[in-house]
């Protein structure tokens, strides 16, 4: 019995990936944000009314923005330019978590995106300091110091490729 469980304490030791439940964290966040970007692309009847999607001529920040939730940035609601960035952002963010590759350069701007989305909620209303916003923010930094996407993703392919060794950031 001890040579089985120095064994497998060995083969532990080697792996240095982290540990599932990081990679399950990271894939889930993931498919908040994708699951977002198509819900408010496609109007797919649940978080945007069908036929009120950004292909059927809506817009993905018109109502976040225009109303007293994010009222901070009511100047930007429904410009197109704030559309496209705000759905390239959410679009970019789910692809790069789901697939543990450019989460550093993801990992920073999502939760840029989301502090400043939770900036523009205060006053909260349920709790005076946290919200889902300020959790993913949190989550998202967390993710660039556990090399999340080395298990159950392409991060250690992503890794070696000429760009991203050139440019550290891009992990």
């Amino acid at each position: 019995m001890t040579a089985q469980l120095s064994t497998h304490q060995s083969a532990d030791a080697a792996d240095v990936r982290p540990p599932r439940s990081v990679a399950v964290v990271r894939i889930v966040l993931g498919w908040i944000f994708l699951w977002a970007f198509l819900d408010k692309t496609f109007g797919l009847g649940f978080s945007t009314p069908a036929n009120q999607g950004w292909i059927d001529g809506g817009s993905p920040t018109a109502e976040f923005f225009s109303g007293g939730a994010g009222a901070m940035y009511s100047g930007t609601s429904g410009l197109a330019w704030a559309d496209w960035l705000f759905m390239a952002a959410q679009a970019g963010l789910g692809i790069a978590l789901i697939l543990g590759v450019c989460l550093r350069p993801a990992a920073i701007g999502g939760a840029v995106l989301m502090l400043a989305l939770w900036a523009s909620l205060l006053p909260l209303e349920s709790n005076p300091v946290v919200d889902p916003h300020f959790v993913y923010a949190t989550v998202m930094i967390a993710l660039i110091f556990t090399s999340a996407g080395d298990r159950w993703g392409l991060g250690l392919v992503w890794r070696r490729l000429g760009l991203v060794r050139r440019f550290p950031i891009l992990r």
